[in-house]
Protein backbone atom coordinates (compact mmCIF):
# COMPACT_ATOMS: atom_id res chain seq x y z
CA UNK A 1 0.00 0.00 0.00
CA UNK A 2 3.33 2.34 0.69
CA UNK A 3 4.00 1.95 -3.05
CA UNK A 4 0.47 2.95 -4.22
CA UNK A 5 0.45 5.62 -1.75
CA UNK A 6 3.43 7.08 -2.78
CA UNK A 7 3.25 6.70 -6.32
CA UNK A 8 -0.75 7.77 -6.34
CA UNK A 9 -2.13 4.89 -8.50
CA UNK A 10 -1.54 0.97 -8.74
CA UNK A 11 -0.06 1.12 -12.52
CA UNK A 12 3.29 1.70 -10.99
CA UNK A 13 2.53 -1.25 -8.15
CA UNK A 14 4.52 -3.83 -9.83
CA UNK A 15 5.91 -7.66 -7.99
CA UNK A 16 9.35 -5.92 -8.68
CA UNK A 17 8.42 -2.67 -6.86
CA UNK A 18 7.12 -3.93 -3.97
CA UNK A 19 9.96 -6.63 -3.40
CA UNK A 20 12.28 -3.48 -3.31
CA UNK A 21 10.44 -2.23 -0.89
CA UNK A 22 10.11 -4.66 1.01
CA UNK A 23 13.84 -5.63 0.33
CA UNK A 24 13.81 -9.25 -1.35
CA UNK A 25 13.44 -10.22 -4.76
CA UNK A 26 10.01 -10.21 -6.47
CA UNK A 27 10.21 -14.26 -7.06
CA UNK A 28 9.74 -14.57 -3.09
CA UNK A 29 6.49 -12.51 -3.22
CA UNK A 30 5.03 -15.69 -4.94
CA UNK A 31 5.21 -17.45 -1.70
CA UNK A 32 3.05 -15.23 -0.30
CA UNK A 33 0.59 -14.64 -3.04
CA UNK A 34 -0.63 -15.41 -6.07
CA UNK A 35 0.16 -12.17 -8.30
CA UNK A 36 -0.65 -8.97 -8.83
CA UNK A 37 -4.28 -9.60 -8.57
CA UNK A 38 -4.26 -11.30 -5.37
CA UNK A 39 -1.69 -8.29 -3.78
CA UNK A 40 -5.09 -5.77 -5.28
CA UNK A 41 -6.95 -7.95 -3.30
CA UNK A 42 -5.61 -7.91 0.23
CA UNK A 43 -4.89 -4.00 -0.84
CA UNK A 44 -8.51 -3.28 -1.02
CA UNK A 45 -9.57 -5.34 2.00
CA UNK A 46 -6.96 -3.37 3.91
CA UNK A 47 -8.58 -0.20 2.67
CA UNK A 48 -11.91 -1.50 3.98
CA UNK A 49 -10.38 -2.74 7.47
CA UNK A 50 -9.73 1.10 8.02
CA UNK A 51 -13.08 2.61 7.19
CA UNK A 52 -15.41 3.24 10.25
CA UNK A 53 -18.11 0.46 10.52
CA UNK A 54 -21.80 2.53 11.17
CA UNK A 55 -22.28 2.23 14.48
CA UNK A 56 -25.10 0.54 16.01
CA UNK A 57 -28.21 2.36 16.65
CA UNK A 58 -30.99 3.93 15.50
CA UNK A 59 -30.27 6.58 13.98
CA UNK A 60 -29.15 5.25 10.67
CA UNK A 61 -28.51 8.50 8.94
CA UNK A 62 -26.25 9.54 11.46
CA UNK A 63 -24.43 5.97 11.19
CA UNK A 64 -24.14 6.25 7.76
CA UNK A 65 -23.13 9.99 8.23
CA UNK A 66 -20.27 8.78 10.51
CA UNK A 67 -19.14 5.62 7.99
CA UNK A 68 -18.79 8.33 4.46
CA UNK A 69 -16.97 10.83 6.82
CA UNK A 70 -14.46 7.86 8.05
CA UNK A 71 -14.37 6.41 4.22
CA UNK A 72 -13.80 10.23 2.86
CA UNK A 73 -10.20 10.50 5.00
CA UNK A 74 -9.12 6.57 4.21
CA UNK A 75 -9.67 7.45 0.37
CA UNK A 76 -7.90 10.60 0.64
CA UNK A 77 -5.12 8.72 2.37
CA UNK A 78 -5.53 5.95 -0.11
CA UNK A 79 -7.06 7.77 -3.38
CA UNK A 80 -5.29 4.56 -5.81
CA UNK A 81 -8.47 2.86 -3.83
CA UNK A 82 -11.05 4.79 -5.12
CA UNK A 83 -11.46 2.86 -8.55
CA UNK A 84 -10.38 -0.51 -6.82
CA UNK A 85 -12.97 -0.80 -3.76
CA UNK A 86 -15.86 -2.46 -5.68
CA UNK A 87 -13.98 -3.94 -8.50
CA UNK A 88 -12.53 -6.89 -7.00
CA UNK A 89 -14.13 -10.32 -8.01
CA UNK A 90 -12.98 -11.77 -4.29
CA UNK A 91 -13.65 -9.42 -1.59
CA UNK A 92 -12.04 -9.95 1.47
CA UNK A 93 -13.14 -10.01 5.60
CA UNK A 94 -13.08 -6.89 5.65
CA UNK A 95 -14.93 -5.58 3.40
CA UNK A 96 -17.70 -8.19 3.84
CA UNK A 97 -17.81 -7.33 7.67
CA UNK A 98 -17.77 -3.37 6.13
CA UNK A 99 -20.55 -4.49 3.29
CA UNK A 100 -22.44 -6.36 5.75
CA UNK A 101 -22.60 -3.49 8.53
CA UNK A 102 -23.53 -0.67 6.29
CA UNK A 103 -26.68 -3.13 4.98
CA UNK A 104 -27.22 -4.05 7.91
CA UNK A 105 -27.27 -0.27 9.02
CA UNK A 106 -29.82 0.14 6.30
CA UNK A 107 -32.03 -3.22 6.63
CA UNK A 108 -32.46 -2.33 10.28
CA UNK A 109 -33.67 1.13 9.27
CA UNK A 110 -36.68 -0.06 7.36
CA UNK A 111 -34.96 -0.18 4.03
CA UNK A 112 -36.18 -3.32 1.98
CA UNK A 113 -33.23 -5.32 1.11
CA UNK A 114 -33.38 -3.46 -2.94
CA UNK A 115 -33.66 -0.33 -1.73
CA UNK A 116 -30.58 -0.66 1.09
CA UNK A 117 -28.44 -1.43 -2.00
CA UNK A 118 -29.53 1.32 -4.03
CA UNK A 119 -29.05 3.57 -0.78
CA UNK A 120 -25.45 1.90 -0.65
CA UNK A 121 -24.97 2.40 -3.96
CA UNK A 122 -25.91 5.78 -4.34
CA UNK A 123 -24.44 6.75 -1.17
CA UNK A 124 -20.57 5.40 -2.23
CA UNK A 125 -20.79 6.68 -5.64
CA UNK A 126 -21.56 10.05 -4.48
CA UNK A 127 -18.35 9.70 -2.43
CA UNK A 128 -16.24 8.02 -4.83
CA UNK A 129 -16.85 10.74 -7.15
CA UNK A 130 -16.14 13.38 -4.37
CA UNK A 131 -12.90 12.03 -3.65
CA UNK A 132 -11.77 12.01 -7.13
CA UNK A 133 -13.04 15.52 -7.73
CA UNK A 134 -11.26 16.31 -4.51
CA UNK A 135 -7.62 14.37 -5.24
CA UNK A 136 -8.00 15.82 -8.91
CA UNK A 137 -8.00 19.73 -7.38
CA UNK A 138 -4.86 21.48 -8.64
CA UNK A 139 -4.10 22.82 -5.24
CA UNK A 140 -3.59 21.11 -1.42
CA UNK A 141 -4.88 22.26 1.56
CA UNK A 142 -6.89 26.09 2.21
CA UNK A 143 -2.88 27.85 1.56
CA UNK A 144 -2.80 26.76 -2.12
CA UNK A 145 -6.14 27.78 -2.60
CA UNK A 146 -5.81 31.14 -1.88
CA UNK A 147 -3.08 31.11 -4.84
CA UNK A 148 -4.96 29.63 -7.20
CA UNK A 149 -8.13 31.71 -6.27
CA UNK A 150 -7.96 34.61 -3.96
CA UNK A 151 -10.63 35.95 -2.01
CA UNK A 152 -12.38 39.04 -3.97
Amino acid sequence: MAVADEKGTTSALTMRAVAGRLGVEAMSLYHHVAGRDDLLNGMVDAVFAEIDLPPHGPDWQNALRHRTTSARTVLLNHPWAVGLLDSRPHPGPATLRHHNAVLGALRAAGFSVPRAVSAFSLIDSYLYGFVLQETSLPFKGRAELEEVAPAA
